[in-house]
């Protein structure tokens, strides 16, 4: 009866948001978990093929939306958080959008991203066929206070897993992880770079520690070569190509972990062309590398959350942009962690606009980056941009992070799923 009750009031606020041009999705989750706190466990519980879930610092998103896409592929029934609302009331709003009026989910498994701290959390609610894990770095300072209460965090999370837990073999704090749930009998699969795509990146892959060694693919699932949006990967039956839903060798580490998750999931069910023609078709998710059109003009969204991804996606730009603008919210007040960031590739940005847009600027001419204007208003600045002229060669481009794109998605009423989820 809880549950019920708890289902209808969720909905009920999500009927009153939506009638309201918001479209939020933690709200009407977390009124549904205060009223039936024991629904989020029993769905989670309540699924044939049982639950995989997905966490580290970056990547979820991505890695997620993935794994779905290849397991549906293969036939299964999957319920995910396609919002990449991943604190536990995300995860209740998207049972509220899939259930039936007692929350209960028709699906045969479910792959759900979830938060490092908050997966930790509601640890004792769930139990997980398998567990993959992306990578660590300190991200957040104000939360983590330091990248060891996150491997402690995502030990817990990988502890959860009553099969395999699914590993980066190239992040040596994940290693940690690694022996701590050998020690307890669990199967540890792994996923990784080759040599030489760990040599193409200047500033590595954005971990805290990184191992000195590379794995074979006798041991699991290696990217082996990158360029723009091709790749190659390799496993012990040798070497199979792909095309990434957007430039980056993260999303070619993403992809690895996806295939390795599926492997484990589907044993040998597993069709690794069917996985790789999947992967290929996957378009990208919400602002990571995915075109819009805004006022009739073509604009590459690409969001930076941090250090790795910050870093990473500017590298895969390059200095190729003929329009680019850098919006950077309020997320925090403290912008050193800009400084961590190593932005010379950029050669020249056209506009930094956005509340902090002060900080990025002063980042950006250390580095030596040409900039032409900064403004602190970020939907001024950004209207200045689209009055441009075009590019004389492809689209326009946006680096922004989560609070400017969310800003900027909104005034154009680009307002999706993804816009209203307000995840971490």
């Amino acid at each position: 009866m809880l549950d019920a009750i708890g289902v209808a009031a969720g909905r009920a606020v999500q009927a009153v948001l939506r009638a309201r041009g918001g479209k939020g999705s933690g709200g009407p989750g977390l009124v549904t978990n205060r009223i039936a706190p024991g629904l989020l466990p029993r769905v989670l519980a309540s699924f044939p093929g049982g639950l995989v879930v997905v966490s580290g610092t970056a990547g979820k998103s991505t890695t997620t939306k993935m794994v779905t896409a290849v397991l549906r592929a293969h036939g299964l029934r999957v319920f995910t958080n396609s919002s990449t609302a991943n604190l536990p009331q995300g995860i209740t709003s998207a049972v509220l959008d899939e259930g039936d009026w007692r929350g209960r989910v028709d699906a045969d498994i479910a792959v759900l991203e979830m938060d490092e701290a908050f997966g930790a959390k509601i640890a004792a609610m769930y139990r997980a066929r398998v567990v993959t894990l992306t990578n660590i770095n300190l991200d957040d300072i104000a939360r983590f206070e330091s990248y060891e209460r996150v491997i402690r965090l995502l030990t817990t999370i990988a502890q959860r897993a009553d099969g395999a837990v699914v590993l980066n073999a190239d992040d040596a704090s994940l290693s940690r992880v690694a022996a701590s749930v050998r020690d307890t009998g669990r199967t540890v699969r792994r996923f990784g770079v080759s040599t030489q795509v760990m040599s193409d990146q200047p500033y590595g892959l954005g971990y805290v520690r990184t191992e000195p060694g590379r794995m074979a693919p006798a041991d699991g699932t290696v990217v082996e070569s990158i360029d723009g949006r091709s790749a190659v990967l390799a496993d012990a039956a040798g070497s199979f190509p792909l095309t990434l839903p957007a430039r980056g060798a993260h999303f070619a580490v993403d992809a690895a972990a996806a295939v390795e998750t599926a492997r484990e999931v589907l044993g040998a069910r597993f069709d690794r062309d069917l996985a790789a023609r999947t992967l290929s078709e996957l378009k990208p998710v919400f602002g990571r590398g995915e075109t819009v059109e805004i006022q009739g003009q073509r604009i590459e969204c690409v969001l930076v959350q941090n250090t790795a991804s910050f870093q990473l996606n500017i590298d895969a730009l390059g200095s190729a942009r003929e329009r680019l603008f850098v919006g950077i919210g309020d997320e925090e007040e403290d912008t050193s962690w800009l400084w961590t960031v190593h932005t010379g590739s950029l050669g020249r940005v056209d506009i930094v606009g956005g509340p902090k847009a002060d900080a990025m600027a002063n980042r950006l001419a250390y580095d030596g980056v040409v900039f032409d204007a900064v403004d602190t208003d970020l939907i001024r600045a950004f209207e200045a941009f689209l009055a441009l002229p075009a590019p004389a060669h492809g689209d326009k481009t946006v680096v922004f992070t989560s609070r400017s794109m969310r800003k900027i998605r909104g005034h154009y009423g680009l307002t999706t799923q993804e816009v209203r989820s307000g995840s971490r």
